[in-house]
């Protein structure tokens, strides 16, 4: 747990930002057109809207830039390639001639990022600062398509990897704070005459936490695996071999938007577990919030990227249907469909093998739908594009199912091949299972129209939850403490380790740069005149 939480750490340095085209990378409209005669790129931001916004430390730090521009030899576009552009003078920090650019503004998180915008007027550069690893210019113009069409996704697929990865460790922090607050602080009566108990052993509050705990372990797992997919595959680019590269894009995608956003759903409910004083910049939840938050629209808006992961689907989809051969991980698509579960009774669902096989029924079915609803429309003399944008609801649904059993299958494929004590593989076993448990609650309705589970397995499902609660609740302190995040870096008064937090948050709010005067200077400037003022009027009257 402690290295998961390491390899993390590293990615905190990291920024993200993207140009005005947003998502729709082929609508991009800066350009860089080459001149042969000088052997240089011109890079021209053409309108408003081909301004770039949001990378960070572009608006006052940075003197470099990678600019993704439409590249344009011989009077033909070729795509979008990616150019190192000098943007400052190393010499007094000025912007160079043809470049305009400053800071965008207050947003919702990292305020210490200068966030920034761009806006190139005709700037040249060298041929050499085209990142030319896979496709080139030559010095006459002409063009070297690369091997691949699709490599380009590289740097995107290495940072979906991460995000998910960045996801869990945002999780793991708001599950440390809102656990060991909830182990410090009592409330209310839960029998008569009795001492107020823990706000943790009260059941609705395990359920707040304790799916988060588990949902943070299994991206940290998850997001570590698809990092070690992401440098294999590089390494098996060295031999001319590009054929993970579809399943592994399209995975990163939807994985990144379904790590992202249950982020930010998950740190929601620990803020809130928290009470009032969640509410509280002393716990650290709106700083947390504001800085992961965010993710669920910077590396691609999550709807497109669900999308993006669909396309795969569908076309997996379509090859199976023609008897091709598919990966281990997406043969579930050729599961049987009439197959159903045969457990009966809460315990049954302890069977890890159990809970997986319900959830490939419920991924095939929905990406299935998908694609059929799909065809359908297509068959029916229906466009292409219409009939994808139709079917919106059954395509993201089918992603989202996808992601939420590879999440799982990843999680418990690390925990058994964790080399660590029984004891600690045995409460790791629990928190799969209980992930695996919580997701098929909280989605009960597609796990039903699967027709794998029956109303009673889903009541048998939610007992075997409730079961486990009691299982976690000895450990759940010990579990965030395992993330290994030093109270300096967690910056939570409630979260702290020695669990002293009444004494510190009265001395955090002593702190508070309104409480260095007793009267502010409010008073002597607007409430003493006008009391002044009123007590002169009343006595004039008399």
């Amino acid at each position: 747990m402690v290295q998961l939480i390491k390899a993390v750490n590293l990615l905190n340095d990291f920024t993200f930002g993207y140009s005005s085209a947003g998502t729709y990378l082929r609508g991009l409209e800066t350009t860089a057109t080459y001149d042969p005669s000088t052997q240089e790129f011109v890079l021209h931001s053409p309108t408003l809207t081909s301004i770039k916004w949001w990378p960070g430390n572009l608006g006052k730090v940075v003197t470099h830039a990678i600019v993704a521009a439409k590249l344009i030899t011989r009077g033909k576009d070729h795509g979008t390639h990616m150019f190192m552009c000098q943007l400052r003078s190393v010499e007094d920090h000025t912007p160079l001639p043809g470049i305009e650019l400053g800071d965008i503004g207050p947003k919702l998180g990292y305020a210490n990022i200068d966030n920034g915008f761009l806006r190139l007027d005709h700037v040249r550069i060298p041929r050499d600062q085209m990142c030319m690893r896979f496709s080139q210019v030559n010095p006459d113009g002409s063009y070297v398509a690369p091997p691949h069409s699709k490599l380009s996704y590289n740097s995107m697929v290495q940072i979906r990897s991460g995000m998910v990865l960045y996801m869990g460790s945002g999780l793991a922090k708001g599950s440390i704070i809102a656990t060991r607050y909830s182990a410090v602080r009592r409330q209310s009566e839960l029998v008569p005459g009795e001492p107020e108990p823990l706000v943790m052993d009260y059941q609705s509050q395990q359920l707040k936490l304790f799916p988060q705990i588990a949902t943070a372990i299994a991206f940290l797992m998850c997001g570590q695996q698809l990092l070690e997919n992401y440098r294999s595959y590089i390494s098996q680019t060295e031999d001319g071999d590009f054929s993970a590269l579809p399943e592994l894009h399209s995975s990163t995608a939807g994985l990144k938007a379904f790590a992202t956003e249950r982020c930010r759903q998950g740190l929601e409910v620990l803020r809130m577990a928290c009470g009032g004083h969640g509410f509280s910049s002393a716990s650290a939840f709106p700083e947390i919030y504001g800085s992961f938050s965010p993710a669920c629209t910077y590396e691609g808006e999550n709807t497109v990227m669900l999308l993006q992961t669909a396309r795969f689907l569908v076309k997996t989809v379509r090859q199976a249907l023609k008897g091709a051969k598919l990966t281990p991980f997406m043969s579930y698509l050729l599961l049987d469909q009439s197959e159903h579960c045969s457990a009966t009774r809460p315990e049954d669902f302890v069977n890890i093998q159990t809970l997986l096989k319900a959830y490939r029924h419920r991924a095939r079915r929905m990406v299935s739908q998908g694609a059929r609803c799909l065809e359908a429309d297509i068959k029916g003399g229906m466009n292409n594009a219409i009939a994808w944008n139709n079917n919106h609801l059954h395509l993201l649904a089918g992603s989202n199912a996808h992601c939420h059993l590879f999440v799982l299958d990843t999680f418990n494929q690390a925990v058994e091949n964790a080399v660590c004590e029984d004891a600690t593989k045995r409460i790791l076993r629990t928190l799969v299972q209980f992930y695996a448990l919580d997701g098929i609650v909280e989605n009960k309705g597609e796990f039903l129209e699967s027709g794998y589970l029956s109303i009673n397995q889903i009541d048998l499902v939610s007992k075997q939850l409730i079961n486990l609660l009691a299982v976690i609740r000895p450990n759940a302190v010990s579990l965030v403490d395992a993330f290994d995040i030093h109270d300096d870096k967690l910056g939570s008064v409630l979260g702290r380790y020695d669990g002293n937090v009444y004494e510190n948050l009265y001395k955090w709010a002593k702190s508070a740069p309104l409480n260095e005067k007793d009267v502010p200077d409010a008073y002597h400037l607007y409430i003493k005149p006008f009391l002044e003022e009123n007590k002169r009027r009343v006595q004039a009257k008399l």
